[in-house]
């Protein structure tokens, strides 16, 4: 189906302005087999520890050790994400991506062997390796092949398919043991390197390294054979020609007007997308669902969180190219805000001994508009604007700072959301992250500027001031 004969294109007189947008949605969805395969990694713990920690587990775990199983994750994702910036510049996204396979699949192979909690944390280790590369390269590589018009569709089909590998994990890990949980995460790496290995590499990594003819197809191939690829490939060969450097200090970093501001605004993102308070709701959700009277199983409970996470991910990636990037930002971070103020009050009255029977109804519509509020905006933007705002020669190493940024939240969160929970309780908890995401309300109306519609190349002229003058003068 997608192995075009580029021969037969070259002889078609292009002729519309407009691509097809087929090839382009295929190879982000075979792309981000790779987040997939990252949320069943994360999700894995959910069903597995209750079972390595119970009195007839065959390989016996202490709480102790469980928080390290889960938490190794991140401390892979920060190792894995460091380098992946420069592997995708010095090798190509496309070789990089299909390489993820190998240690996602060599994750479950020792833990379908594992004989000791050692060499659970190496998977574990190896796993979040894979993680880390594939949440700087998949988006940097589905920005690059994406049409304008529907680059923020494409770009929330990461979180989409990470979204769609956590629910995998709960529904298989609430019908399946161990084994055969490892066995059915495998084949997610698996398809990855079946399905994406023919796909182009990204045009503008092509142009960057003087492949113009191979550029050319491959543009050709993602906008279909009637689609006049000259005028894009132009923007391309002039956006590099004003940006190339043979290395990439820190220093260009924040030197750079443009990039500094794309760096403020895609780290911005990633910190409030981690200090969201999602993880903090999510760990709750087994526990409001029954302060609300309801006897569902926990499993049952989980996977009912999974599926309204996909669903609205899936509107956001409908709607995010039509209602623009800021708006679901700012509807997400302010609707969040006041979900957990609503859930901290509730904590307050319970914790102090009052009867809240009667309303235990509102936390649950609480955490159901949460999840779905954070999956409009907070939970796919970051990614997305990550894999556009950042010019062709930093955009590698930028992303691996945004998305080691990301982790090193995510391992901080983890391991120190059960203290914070001693110290300040429920209800401080929660009142916490709310105000944490009013301050992310006011980052988002002040410093993040609206991408929708716009080219690479039109994005960075923005940021380096060509439009937008008062949004711009803030950052």
């Amino acid at each position: 189906l997608y192995s075009i004969d580029v021969k037969k294109i070259s002889n078609v007189e292009p002729s519309v302005d407009e691509g097809r947008k087929t090839m382009q949605y295929m190879a982000a969805v075979f792309a981000t087999f790779g987040a997939m395969a990252a949320g069943t990694v994360l999700a894995w713990t959910s069903p597995i520890l209750p079972e390595l920690q119970s009195t007839n587990s065959t390989l016996p775990v202490t709480p102790d050790e469980g928080s390290w199983i889960g938490a190794l994750v991140a401390v892979g994702a920060i190792a894995g994400a460091l380098p992946a910036g420069y592997l995708a510049e010095r090798f190509g996204r496309k070789l990089v991506i299909i390489s993820l396979s190998a240690p996602f699949l060599l994750s479950w192979l020792i833990i379908l062997f594992a004989s000791s909690v050692g060499l659970l944390y190496l998977a574990r280790l190896v796993a979040g390796l894979a993680t880390g590369a594939s949440c700087v390269v998949i988006p940097m590589y589905i920005g690059e092949i994406a049409e304008k018009s529907i680059r923020g569709s494409l770009g929330s089909l990461f979180q989409l398919m990470l979204t769609v590998g956590i629910l995998y994990t709960y529904v298989f890990g609430a019908a399946c043991d161990y084994m055969w949980l490892a066995i059915l995460s495998a084949v997610i790496p698996v398809a990855l390197l079946v399905t994406f290995w023919k796909m182009p590499e990204s045009p503008a990594y092509l142009i960057k390294k003087y492949m113009t003819d191979e550029a050319r197809t491959s543009l050709q191939f993602f906008r279909g054979p009637q689609y006049n690829v000259a005028n894009e490939l132009q923007d391309l060969e002039n956006d590099l020609t004003k940006s190339t450097q043979e290395e990439v200090s820190f220093k260009d970093l924040i030197s750079d007007l443009g990039t500094r501001k794309a760096l403020i605004i895609s780290l911005g993102l990633m910190i409030f997308q981690q200090l969201s308070g999602v993880n903090a709701v999510i760990f709750y959700t087994v526990k409001i669902f029954e302060a609300a009277g309801s006897t569902l199983d926990p499993n049952v409970a989980t996977i009912i969180v999974g599926v309204v996470q996909i669903i609205f991910t899936f509107v956001a990636g409908a709607i995010v190219d039509r209602a623009g990037r800021r708006i679901l930002l700012l509807t997400s971070a302010s609707v969040m805000c006041l979900c957990l103020a609503i859930l901290g009050f509730y904590f307050h009255l319970k914790n102090k001994g009052d009867d809240v029977s009667n309303i235990g109804i509102i936390p649950l519509i609480c955490v159901n508009v949460f999840i779905v509020v954070f999956s409009l905006g907070f939970g796919p933007i970051p990614w997305m604007m990550t894999g556009e705002l950042f010019a062709a020669n930093v955009k590698g190493t930028a992303s691996s700072i945004a998305v080691c940024t990301n982790w090193t939240l995510v391992f901080i969160v983890t391991f120190s959301f059960e203290k914070l929970l001693e110290v300040l309780h429920e209800h401080f908890t929660f009142w916490l992250f709310a105000f944490i995401c009013g301050i992310a309300t006011a980052f988002v109306f002040f410093v993040v500027p609206e991408t929708k519609g716009k080219s690479l190349t039109e994005i960075q002229e923005m940021l380096k001031g060509g439009n937008d003058k008062r949004r711009n003068s803030v950052v």
